[in-house]
Formats: C-alpha cells, sequence, structure tokens
C-alpha cells in the first residue's frame, strides 16, 4: 500500500506486519519487502485455517474477510499502543514515514477502537460461522462501526491538515470502502431470526398507543433531544454566527476546531445522516409494522458507538493540541453529554432486539383488531 490512510483496517496496514513481527531497521528500509512479509503472513494464515477446517469455513466468503481483517486489528492495537508510549520499537517508522495521520489523536483511537471492539467482533462471528450459527446481528453492528470510521478517516484526510500529503495511492482505499458495502449486501440478505410470537401477539402489541408504551416514549424523548443536540453540533461546524454556538466551539468543545478536520467532519454526518435517522426512529416507535427499524437501529448504533469513542477519547488525548482539548472544567459536562448521546441509540437497538413485536409486518390479525379499536 502506498501513502494512503486506513482507518482502523480500512488501510490494513500490511506494511507494518514486519515491523509487527521483528522490529529490525533493514526491514523498515525495504517497503518492497515490509508488503511481501505481509502478503505472506496473510496468505500462510488463511492457508492454515484452510487445511484445519477442510475449506469448510469458506462456504461463507465473509469468512475471509473476517480472518484478514482481525489480523489488522492485531495491527491496529500494536500501532495505538506504540504511540501511547506503551510499547515500543515496532512500527515507528512505518507510521511516521507511511501514515502520519495515524499519529493524530483521532487515529490512535481509531486504531484502539479497530484493535479491541472490532477484533472481539471478527473472534464471535468466526466462532458463529464455525458453529453453524447466525452473527447477522454481530454483522450489522460491525457494518455501521466500520462504514463511520472509514468515511470520517477518509474525508478528514481529504480536507484536513494532512490533505497535502496524499498521493494518487490514496485511490487504492476504494477497495476498503466496497468491501464493507458487499459485506453488508450480504449480511441484509441472510434470513432474519424471526421470534416465536403468535398473531395474536403481535396484533395485541401493534395496537397499543404510544402513552400505552411508556418504555418506548423516554426512547421518544431521548431521540427528540439527541436530534436537538445534532442539530446544534451541526451548525456549530457550520460556523453559525449564534452567541450559543460561539460560546459552545470555544468554551465547551474547542476540539471542533482542530485543523485535522475530523470531528467537524464527524458533527457533518451527524446532521446530514444521522438527524433524519433518528426522526425515521421516532416515527418507527410510533406507527407500527416499521420492519426495517430493527436492523438500521443496529447499524447506526455501531456507527455512532465507533464515532462518539473516537471523538470523545481525540477531544481529551494529550495528542490533541492544547488550544483544542476540552477544557477541564466542563469535562464532566462533555463526557456526560457525549455519553448520553452514543447511549440512546444503543438503548433503540436493545429495544428492538428484546421486544420485536411491534415492529414486525401488520398481520391479518393485526389489522382486524385495529378495525375494531377504531
Amino acid at each position: 500500500k502506498g501513502v494512503s490512510p486506513g482507518p482502523g483496517e480500512t488501510g490494513l496496514h500490511p506494511l507494518a506486519v514486519p515491523g509487527v513481527l521483528e522490529p529490525v531497521p533493514l526491514f523498515c528500509s525495504s517497503p518492497l519487502v515490509l508488503m511481501l512479509t505481509g502478503v505472506l503472513v496473510l496468505a500462510g494464515l488463511i492457508s492454515i485455517i484452510f487445511f484445519v477446517s477442510g475449506g469448510s469455513h469458506f462456504q461463507d466468503p465473509l469468512f475471509c474477510v473476517f480472518v484478514v481483517f482481525s489480523f489488522t486489528s492485531v495491527v491496529d492495537l500494536i500501532i495505538s499502543l506504540e504511540e501511547d508510549g506503551y510499547i515500543s520499537g515496532f512500527v515507528e517508522v512505518y507510521v511516521r514515514e507511511g501514515e502520519p495521520y495515524l499519529r493524530t489523536a483521532h487515529g490512535i483511537m481509531i486504531c484502539y477502537w479497530d484493535g479491541i471492539i472490532h477484533y472481539g467482533l471478527y473472534l464471535a462471528m468466526i466462532a458463529a460461522i464455525g458453529q453453524r450459527k447466525s452473527y447477522r446481528n454481530l454483522g450489522l453492528f460491525w457494518l455501521g462501526s466500520l462504514m463511520m470510521s472509514i468515511v470520517v478517516f477518509l474525508l478528514g484526510n481529504l480536507i484536513g491538515k494532512y490533505s497535502s500529503d496524499l498521493s494518487p495511492a490514496f485511490l487504492l482505499n476504494l477497495p476498503y470502502v466496497l468491501i464493507p458495502i458487499w459485506a453488508g449486501v450480504r449480511l441484509f440478505q441472510q434470513p432474519k431470526a424471526l421470534p416465536c410470537l403468535s398473531p395474536e401477539k403481535v396484533a395485541e402489541e401493534q395496537c397499543k398507543r404510544l402513552y400505552q408504551r411508556p418504555q418506548d416514549m423516554g426512547l421518544v424523548l431521548v431521540l427528540l433531544l439527541t436530534a436537538a443536540f445534532t442539530f446544534f453540533r451541526g451548525m456549530v461546524v457550520l460556523d453559525c454566527p449564534a452567541d450559543s454556538c460561539f460560546e459552545y466551539i470555544y468554551q465547551h468543545e474547542p476540539y471542533l476546531r482542530d485543523p485535522v478536520a475530523y470531528p467537524k467532519v464527524q458533527m457533518l454526518i451527524y446532521m446530514f445522516y444521522v438527524l433524519p435517522f433518528f426522526c425515521l426512529c421516532i416515527y418507527g416507535l410510533v406507527l407500527p409494522g416499521c420492519s426495517w427499524l430493527p436492523d438500521w437501529s443496529l447499524v447506526f448504533a455501531g456507527a455512532i458507538a465507533q464515532a462518539q469513542f473516537s471523538h470523545l477519547g481525540s477531544s481529551l488525548h494529550a495528542r490533541t493540541p492544547f488550544p483544542y482539548q476540552t477544557p477541564e472544567d466542563v469535562w464532566w459536562s462533555f463526557l456526560l453529554t457525549n455519553v448520553l448521546y452514543a447511549l440512546g441509540p444503543q438503548l433503540l437497538a436493545y429495544r428492538c432486539l428484546r421486544c420485536p413485536a411491534f415492529f414486525l409486518p401488520a398481520t391479518p390479525a393485526s389489522l382486524h383488531v385495529g378495525k375494531k379499536h377504531q
């Protein structure tokens, strides 16, 4: 790979592999040796799994994706640990010369997320494939998390302070955008695990008004507050001249002004994509039969969890220049608002998975009961 970046496993970081295996300066000085060693290690890993499993696991093409990405997750964890000073002598030269954007606070945080959360998801999904179990829900959460990481990191590199360091090799990141899209299509095509509910039970649940479902009322309130906060922060990064926006960006979240552009891209994605989804979620909680909501709530839960972890961690990380770090006197309010922001979508996804009857397609029984109520 060239100088092009990759968020978490987006970049796959195969050139860092030899440094991980043996921190010898000779390896670091030869990009060709680094690349060939990374390819050989990956090929060897896949070959071992193929012979051990007899090829049975390879009936699911996503198995290969998860194996390769789990390998790169370990590399990303090593990168983040080395950049924070916990280890040394593994990938320093590669990161400094090849992908300097990984040395930013945002780059370190997405490597932590990839090396811990994504790695755990890969292992769980690989185990599920080996046991012939469904991994659809885990896969949808992973899909949202990975796509958010990719989009924010790539766009931030294109428009931020590191845009002048990019080369034509940046286009090599295109496969790392297309692979998750292909994987997402396959995940959505997998059959859902339908709950064992009678039509009468579904009809009873779908005939309840919102005021008869206090948990859903609470979720609607949380989503309304979250949507308002999303719109506000979007206006802040768009340089809204209002006094409240000016005060917020200088006294509460100065990280939004960081020239690396990752936080600005993040808030704009929230405003133009996540905010409409919150409105659709409110619609889905009010009217029954929105069968799309459980799946997409998982995707957005993963996306927002990853985004908030990276944003919150980067705001407090020592690699962020001091003028853009969160002031100590607002730490607790900053932590509280951002943790609650990330918690809302997780609660929504949990509610959709725990009690899915309200979101199932309308049945003849539910339509009949609905007419009686009218």
